[in-house]
């Protein structure tokens, strides 16, 4: 069975190696949601990342451990979601091809996004065929940047970590969401690694427990997704991210669609900042853990993106109007 295998030094390493690609988001102490929750609470504000999200991270790190040659072949990925929008940024910033393969029920806005920044786009009809497509495309000669299962992508995103322990030093807990669980691993890692005593609780919504559904099976397990926090709907972990939430995660919680629409809005009126779904609920998920927490607890919360568009924001508005 696959052990978890990204150590601190490769996400130093990861550091190093990205310094000046991307930004070193901002992490500041929130009065509204400490108000709200009872509790100091910090905000790592990962939704003002290039291209949107934290994925930019782990793909640079993972491009530029690639040689010349490897890069002049071309790259493919399978995603509907951040991370095609990622490797599209990536690729163009380095002058390179990317190939994303994504499935038909991709939003159009996500499409968009990836043909923006230069990449070819190829739709399939299901995540399936996008995988059986990339493993072809794969022995024709181009290098496959996994959304997820890959040390050098995991370091990558560890780099948040690092930053948000150096900018908040005295945090006690801290909330990330969970998509195919890389994220969560690579950031748990560094946490955990800086400061061992510290707490980490992973959150899913229930209409996307991929964790939670191979951490009950005790392997990875295919789910179908059907959360709107569209970016935590991979179908399945893999060994390495299980074995990462086995060995960082104190729990994992599930959190309903509902309450985390909310959190969006939320956030957005009295924050002023715009978060997606699969930002949003950490907030959601503090909620049901933090008054239990001792009074001098610090609170974190990663908020990792900010890719949905306004059209998102009307329909779940109607929908919450007509339930």
């Amino acid at each position: 069975m696959t052990t978890f295998d990204v150590t601190l030094a490769d996400i130093e390493a990861a550091r190093s190696r990205i310094a000046g690609r991307v930004r070193r988001t901002p992490a500041f102490d929130s009065p509204e949601v400490s108000a709200r929750l009872g509790r100091r609470t910090a905000l790592k504000m990962e939704a003002l990342q290039l291209a949107g999200s934290f994925k930019v991270r782990g793909v640079f790190n993972k491009v530029l451990t690639l040689s010349d040659e490897e890069r002049r072949r071309g790259l493919v990925t399978v995603s509907g979601g951040n991370h095609a929008i990622a490797v599209a940024r990536v690729a163009g910033t380095l002058g390179l091809d990317a190939l994303v393969l994504m499935p038909k029920v991709t939003p159009r806005f996500n499409v968009d996004l990836a043909t923006k920044y230069g990449a070819r786009i190829e739709l399939c009809d299901d995540a399936s065929e996008a995988f059986a497509k990339a493993e072809e495309y794969q022995r024709q000669g181009r290098l496959f940047v996994h959304p997820y299962d890959d040390p050098a992508i995991i370091a990558g995103h560890g780099t948040l970590g690092l930053e948000f322990l150096e900018d908040i030093p005295d945090l006690t807990h801290v909330f990330v969401s969970i998509g195919g669980g890389g994220f969560m691993s690579g950031v748990a890692a560094a946490l955990k690694a800086t400061r061992p005593s510290l707490t980490i609780y992973g959150v899913e919504t229930v209409g996307a427990p991929t964790m939670t559904e191979a951490l009950k099976a005790g392997e990875p397990v295919t789910i179908r997704p059907t959360s709107v926090a569209r970016t935590l709907g991979a179908p399945f972990a893999t060994h390495r991210t299980v074995a990462g939430a086995k060995l960082f995660l104190k729990e994992i919680i599930l959190v309903e669609d509902e309450p985390v629409i909310a959190d969006v809005s939320w956030l957005l009126q009295r924050e002023k900042l715009l978060c997606e779904p699969a930002a949003a609920c950490v907030l959601t998920a503090a909620e049901t853990i933090v008054p239990s927490l001792p009074d001098d607890s610090v609170i974190g919360l990663v908020l990792c993106g900010s890719n949905l568009s306004v059209d998102d924001l009307d329909a779940w508005r109607q929908a919450a109007k007509g339930a």
